[in-house]
């Protein structure tokens, strides 16, 4: 009785996990026709560039003049 109480949890558990996994395949296949992973190179690169423009102005120019020969030292 215990043996076909055990299998019984099995198969539920495989059938859970093989839909499961049916779900994540077809999702994997409908991110790829609308898609999702069809850039490849600009990730790589696009930390070469920086073209941002900032709003708030750069940190040596918010500095006090008098704190440049002070920074020249070190």
């Amino acid at each position: 009785m215990v043996f076909l109480l055990i299998m019984s949890v099995i198969i539920i558990l495989l059938i859970v996990s093989l839909s499961i996994a049916t779900l994540f395949l077809v999702a994997f296949i409908w991110n790829v026709k609308n898609g999702q992973y069809d850039d490849e190179v600009s990730p790589a690169i696009r930390i070469l560039f920086d073209d941002r423009k900032s709003a708030a102005p750069s940190i040596r120019e918010e500095k006090d003049p008098s704190a440049s020969a002070v920074e020249n030292h070190f």
